[in-house]
């Protein structure tokens, strides 16, 4: 797996993140990669974005991912359960894939989740045919846990594979 040159962090979320993240809904490979919709107006993504911002949904955390002074990406801790969340994670714009980011921000994710959050388990699902995220997932000792749902991605027939650790496996491979 790559690793970035310049170091990735993670910090909440700012009104001035709207910009970028709405850009990210013009670039169509983006788009159909991550399931956001294609071709909606940039004015609609700068409104979704700034909502998410200014009134933050009690049952997610979600965290813009740096690297020096661009933002890249951003992380979510999804769910309302005690202990445990649902790991998700985007770099954007396309043409930033490939740099080791995914994998950076979702270690980022799974750090701020058991380190500051003080979650038991964190869970993630991505869809058998992305195998960039599958990679991603199981390279950071997270165990395959069941089959979900069928998606189709990128116009293939798929179906969603379903990962966890627990913060116990994540301290020992972290010790390691």
């Amino acid at each position: 797996m790559n690793t970035p040159s310049t170091p990735v962090f993670l910090r909440p979320l700012a009104l001035s993140d709207v910009a970028i993240y709405a850009s990210w809904g013009l670039d169509r490979r983006f788009c159909e990669h991550a399931g956001w919709t294609v071709d909606k107006p940039l004015p609609a993504h700068e409104a979704h974005w700034r909502g998410l911002i200014t009134h933050p949904k009690p049952d997610l955390i979600r965290l813009a991912a740096v690297a020096g002074t661009c933002v890249v990406g951003y992380v979510d801790l999804a769910g309302d359960e005690p202990g445990r969340r649902e790991l998700g994670y985007a770099i954007g714009p396309s043409d930033r894939w490939g740099q080791g980011l995914g994998g950076t921000v979702a270690r980022l994710g799974l750090e701020h989740g058991f380190d500051h959050v003080g979650l038991d388990e964190i869970r993630a699902e991505a869809l058998d045919a992305n195998q960039a995220s599958i990679r991603i997932l199981t390279s950071l000792g997270m165990t395959e846990t069941g089959k979900g749902s069928e998606e189709p991605f990128l116009g293939t027939a798929s179906f969603y594979r379903q990962f966890s650790i627990t913060k116990t496996d994540w301290g020992r491979r972290t010790a390691a």
